[in-house]
């Protein structure tokens, strides 16, 4: 069985039939797997081995080895009958390969590295023959995938509702929260993380707020009135549709590995909310109601 495992991962060699910089394949005591440095790129967010002589703003260098690796050149054999199992996706697939994250300071020269501490603690599957092939491919896909995700709007507010006041200071905020989920992009386990991280207000007189990284929030009602920073006066009466565009960004790991940024955002409108704008009349009257309680003003009289 362990010698089954062992010669069923070919080396990975480049398109122009050089060798790959991450080495899968039969060595003399075992197999190595992402020996090669790992980096994450600051302007796509692509994860893959670092090219020659490649300076990056990430602290950190990064590599995938073996579940069951103990150096470049062995496998420790007790290990192999209770390493993770990472069995085929879909009918007729490749089995994956168990694979522990390494992370390590990139200024350190032969550095000691330490297990990556992912969102299991533990070991990944990979499920390419080349691991600096998929993550670049999904690196590409991923900010197309994001903009599609099922996002869940933020919940939009006013104060007071569904009635205000012409004149008066309308408290009126969002209420987004940070959403996970968990997809397959070419057959590896992608989690992705968005997170709320500004706001475009419309509060349907024509005026906007935004983009603004507030996001509001509720007042106690003994201080409806008071000026926040996403409330608005209405200068006219009329019924009027509030409305809030959320933008979201984005990170992802793929197989338990380090998190990454997903390049671009995605944007996320809420339902339109109608609030009906009144106006107030003040009259000051002489009357005392106690001594004339038919005065003009007073309770009860038209």
């Amino acid at each position: 069985m362990v010698l089954s495992f062992l010669t069923g991962f070919p080396a990975a060699v480049d398109s122009k039939g050089t060798e790959s910089p991450v080495i899968i394949g039969l060595e003399e005591n075992g197999v190595n797997v992402g020996s090669s440095k790992w980096i994450r790129d600051p302007q796509t967010g692509e994860f893959s081995p670092a090219p020659l002589n490649f300076v990056s703003d990430d602290p950190n260098q990064y590599k995938a080895e073996l579940q069951c690796q103990v150096d470049d050149n062995a496998l420790d054999k007790k290990c192999l009958p209770g390493q993770v199992q990472c069995p085929p996706r879909e009918p007729g697939g490749k089995s994956g390969t168990p694979v522990i994250w390494k992370v390590a300071p990139k200024a350190v020269s032969n550095p000691t590295w330490i297990d990556w501490k992912s969102g299991n603690n533990g070991p990944s599957c990979l499920y390419d023959q080349k691991p600096e092939d998929v993550l670049p491919k999904i690196a590409a896909r991923v900010e197309s995938d994001f903009r599609n995700l099922p996002i869940k709007p933020a919940n939009l507010t006013a104060q007071p509702s569904p009635h205000t006041l012409k004149g008066a200071e309308t408290n009126i905020f969002a209420d987004a929260v940070e959403q996970q989920f968990d997809v397959t992009l070419l057959g590896q386990r992608v989690h992705i993380v968005a997170t709320p991280v500004e706001y475009i207000y419309s509060y349907g007189d024509g005026s906007t707020l935004g983009p603004t990284p507030f996001a509001g929030g509720p007042l106690p009602e003994a201080e409806w009135g008071q000026k926040t920073r996403t409330s608005h006066v209405f200068q006219q009466t009329g019924d009027f549709q509030l409305s809030v565009t959320t933008t979201f960004r984005g990170t992802y790991s793929v197989n338990g590995g380090p998190n990454m940024q997903i390049p671009g955002t995605g944007q996320v409108a809420s339902p339109s909310q109608k609030v009906s704008v009144w106006r107030s009349i003040t009259r000051n009257y002489a009357d005392n109601c106690i001594v004339n309680p038919r005065g003009e003003g007073c309770p009860g009289v038209p």
